[in-house]
């Protein structure tokens, strides 16, 4: 009984320590791993014009870390490129999937838009806004697709957020 008391409390202490860690340390996501907070310093000025983030070998992919509703923050990796030197992210979904609950990380902006964004060895506080013209996503697109020459352009299952400071 003793042992299972001990095994009891542990658990919890252990997985408390964890937590504390990571958030020290950060936990960044992989490329297809989800992570927890993002590790690196927090960017002081935000760029006037972002499109630096459209060379594709130092840009491919950006650490996006949102809110979730229990407390622990969720990240994951996405493509990043600019347009009219604005800041847009997207994710893509199969046909089947449904915008935004089949992505832990776009059900969580939906709920509360603040982000933070790691681009290069930053984090960027960030606002995003779903594009939701399609005339306006269908031009923004092309940008991507410069970017990402390689990449279906299914724009019906891309969904296109723009970066804001708020």
């Amino acid at each position: 009984m003793k042992v299972l008391k001990r095994v009891l409390i542990g658990i919890p202490v252990a997985l408390i320590a964890l937590l504390i860690v990571f958030r020290i340390t950060g936990l960044d996501p992989g490329e297809r791993v989800p992570g927890l907070w993002l590790s690196g310093p927090t960017a002081t000025e935000v760029p006037a014009d972002w499109s630096f983030v459209n060379d594709p070998k130092a840009y491919a992919t950006v650490k996006v870390q949102t809110r979730t509703w229990y407390l622990i923050p969720h990240s994951v990796t996405t493509t990043v490129f600019s347009h009219g030197g604005q800041l847009y992210l997207t994710s893509s979904y199969r046909p089947g999937m449904v915008f935004p609950r089949d992505r832990a990380w776009n059900r969580n902006f939906m709920r509360d838009p603040h982000v933070r964004i790691k681009i290069g060895g930053k984090i960027y506080d960030r606002v995003l806004t779903v594009v939701t013209d399609p005339n306006e996503k269908a031009e923004i697109l092309k940008s991507k697709q410069a970017k990402y020459p390689e990449a279906k352009m299914d724009i019906p299952n891309v969904h296109l957020f723009r970066a804001t400071d708020g």
